[in-house]
């Protein structure tokens, strides 16, 4: 599950989180967000909830890369809209931010040394000789308060070294955040970076734009696979000459790991803290977060404990920076773990894969209000569709029927249908697929009202 769609203690996601403190920033006209296409629905599922008062547009890439190229299509686009003196306030979607009012602060300091043409990047005040950072070195102090001049970018340190940095008082952890005017950043770009401008110019004007709710550009896959996998870092702010530094305290968490994900709740007299159904007896310092089932931790210490249903981790919070290396490894053995969560998002509604065997898959399935999915058949799987709540609308051949809550109907391999949910509530059923194969590309669709029929305009 993509990190800033996980929820934290006060129950909002990192990315509702991102968004909500920066609604309140003044001039804010728009919010754009940069993420894999694969995610749009889950992202304007989550940010609907947070009930926006701006305008949304969502920069959609067909697979990933890295900042650089991210950052370079957003600064094209914003030109495009805004002009070229227009501000960017460039966010991690996945930051835990604990002093709003520091922050507003920041960014007020920041959008004013980037309207001098500096490219601006936020450093956070260092709390310890932290080696899981990167660092920035600052120089001479600028007009704007708490405002220096960039003197070099520092990769994760040794610990001797972060030591170092700190007794010296002029170097701070390098945030991810940055302020720069389209101008400033594409400017740079081309004296820098000219193969990412270059890349990015192409892709922007290869893309294909919708509007369905939130307003999609689409980024061609052929045009892309161009973008060279570069952060922003390497291609821009460590090369440039003009880059500023405003220095911060804002209680900031990149929630690099579960062990920052338990610093972000609350602890008990014994340093505990537990997430859903978990019981701790005995035990010190120790993590738990459970989703579908109880967890009992039994005088343990120290540990992480990150129960979902399809993974179990159990660590000792000094190694849970390791996840990334249980997740090369998943890879490697081509496990769709790595990749894929039991849960997955469409632009109707989810489902989740309760079990599945030789022959066999059984999934819960979630219709959002008005909602329906393609029309379609499958050439090697039958479907056994069971109503739980809502009512369902379901094309069957060349019949239509309505079933309600305990109603059920039976989809024969190679018959055309569709699932719709013409209600005012979620219509949620159990799906018993059976057949000889039953993966998820196992699909020929007719029409869709969201565009994945090849030749139809999406919605």
């Amino acid at each position: 599950m993509p990190k800033p769609f996980i929820r934290l203690a006060n129950g909002r996601s990192l990315l509702q989180s991102t968004a909500e403190r920066v609604i309140g920033l003044d001039g804010i006209v728009q919010l754009a967000v940069v993420t894999n296409v694969a995610y749009s629905y889950k992202v304007v599922e989550d940010l609907a909830a947070a009930n926006l008062p701006h305008p949304l547009t969502l920069l959609l890439e067909p697979e990933g890369r890295n900042t650089g190229p991210a950052i370079a299509l957003a600064a094209l686009w914003a030109r495009r809209e805004y002009g070229e003196d227009c501000m960017l306030l460039v966010l991690p979607a996945d930051h835990l931010i604990q002093d709003p009012a520091a922050f507003r602060q920041a960014c007020g300091g920041a959008i004013d040394l980037a309207a001098t043409g500096r490219l601006v990047t936020f450093g956070i005040t260092p709390t310890g000789p932290d080696p899981a950072f990167g660092y920035i070195e600052w120089g001479k102090a600028l007009p704007t308060a708490r405002a220096f001049a960039v003197e070099r970018f520092v990769e994760k340190p040794t610990r001797d070294a972060a030591q170092q940095y700190l007794r010296a008082g002029n170097f701070v952890w390098n945030s991810g955040m940055f302020c720069f005017t389209a101008r400033a950043c594409l400017d740079g770009l081309g004296e820098h970076a000219p193969d990412v401008l270059n890349a990015a110019r192409t892709t922007f004007e290869a893309a294909g734009t919708t509007q369905s709710g939130a307003g999609q550009i689409t980024f061609d896959a052929a045009a892309f696979k161009a973008q060279p996998n570069i952060s922003i870092d390497y291609a821009l702010m460590e090369r440039a000459g003009n880059v500023g530094l405003i220095a911060c305290d804002i209680g900031w968490s990149d929630v690099g790991s579960w062990k920052a994900v338990s610093d972000a709740h609350a602890p008990d007299e014994q340093g505990n803290a537990a997430v859903g159904p978990a019981l701790l007896m005995g035990s010190r310092n120790t993590f738990v977060r459970a989703q579908d089932r109880f967890v009992a931790a039994l005088g343990v210490e120290n540990l992480v404990v990150v129960d979902t249903p399809d993974a179990l981790l159990v660590a000792h919070k000094d190694a849970s920076q390791q996840v990334k290396d249980v997740v090369a490894h998943l890879k490697k053995a081509g496990s769709l773990v790595a990749i894929e969560h039991a849960t997955v998002h469409r632009p109707w509604g989810s489902y989740t894969v309760l079990t599945e065997g030789d022959g066999f898959k059984v999934k819960r399935i979630e219709v959002k209000p008005g909602a329906s999915l393609s029309l379609q058949l499958h050439h090697k799987r039958s479907e056994h569709w069971v109503v739980i709540s809502g009512t369902a609308h379901v094309t069957r051949g060349e019949e239509t029927v309505e079933l309600g809550a305990n109603q059920s109907t039976y989809i024969p391999v190679g018959v055309k249908h569709r699932l719709a949910n013409r209600g005012t509530a979620p219509l949620e059923i159990v799906e018993v697929q059976c057949g000889s194969y039953v993966g998820e590309d196992d699909i020929e669709r007719f029409s869709d009202v969201y565009g994945r029929v090849k030749g139809e305009v999406r919605a």
